[in-house]
C-alpha cells in the first residue's frame, strides 16, 4: 500500500482565534485548543484509525503543536522536527491580514511573502522535505503542526506551486489525510472537523 500522510493541525490559541499570523512566536493552546486536541486524539484512536500503531509521528517542536500531539495521545511516539515548524513571517509576526494591508495595499502571503522571515521559495522546499520523507516508506505518517505548513504541504503532495494553498484552508484541530487515487497523489479528506462537533 502506498504511503499516505495524516496531517493534524494544533488546537485553537489566542492568536488563531484573532487572525493574527502566529509563526515562531510559542503562543499557547486556549482551553478550547486543549478540548480540541484530546477530541482529535479520541477520534484517532477509533475505526478506522484505531491508534494508528504503525504510523511513524512526527511534530513541530512550538509547544502549541506538541502539546496537541500529546493529549491527543500521540506525545510519547512523536519526535520534534524543524522541517514542521510554521512558516517565518518575519516582520508580519503576531499581525492580522488586515493589519498588513493598511500597510501594504492588496497583501497575499501566498503571492508576496513576508519581509525579515522566510521566502515562499525556503518554505515549499521545506515542504517538499517533508513530502519526501512521508513517500519513502512502506508505512503512513502523522504529522502535528501549523495551518500554513500544512497547506503547503497540501500543495506540494499534489505537485502544486505554494500559491495553491491559498485555495486549501485548514481549522484548528482539524484532519486531514493525503493519499493516493489511480497512482496519482490525492486529497482523501481536507479539514475534517466533525470530531470537533
Amino acid at each position: 500500500m502506498a504511503p499516505r500522510i495524516l496531517l493534524a493541525r494544533h488546537g485553537q490559541t489566542e492568536w488563531s482565534l484573532s487572525g493574527k499570523h502566529t509563526g515562531r512566536t510559542d503562543i499557547p493552546l486556549l482551553d478550547e485548543g486543549r478540548r480540541g486536541a484530546k477530541l482529535l486524539g479520541e477520534r484517532l484512536h477509533r475505526a478506522p484509525y484505531d491508534g494508528l500503531p504503525d504510523v511513524e509521528v512526527r511534530t513541530s517542536p512550538l509547544s502549541r503543536a506538541r502539546e496537541t500531539c500529546a493529549i491527543a495521545g500521540f506525545g510519547e511516539r512523536a519526535e520534534p522536527w524543524d522541517m514542521l515548524m510554521e512558516f517565518d513571517y518575519g516582520d508580519y509576526d503576531g499581525m492580522t491580514p488586515d493589519d498588513i494591508r493598511a500597510v501594504r495595499p492588496g497583501w497575499m502571503i501566498w503571492r508576496d511573502g513576508v519581509p525579515g522571515g522566510e521566502t515562499l521559495a525556503e518554505v515549499s522546499a521545506r515542504a517538499d522535505e517533508v513530502v519526501e520523507w512521508a513517500r519513502s516508506a512502506d508505512r503512513d505518517v502523522l504529522v502535528f503542526a501549523h495551518g500554513h505548513i500544512l497547506r503547503v504541504l497540501g500543495a506540494r503532495w499534489l505537485g502544486q506551486g505554494i500559491d495553491f494553498a491559498a485555495r486549501i484552508r485548514l481549522n484548528p484541530t482539524s484532519l486531514s489525510v493525503l493519499g493516493w487515487a489511480y497512482g496519482e497523489p490525492a486529497i482523501e479528506s481536507w479539514n475534517e472537523t466533525g470530531h470537533l462537533a
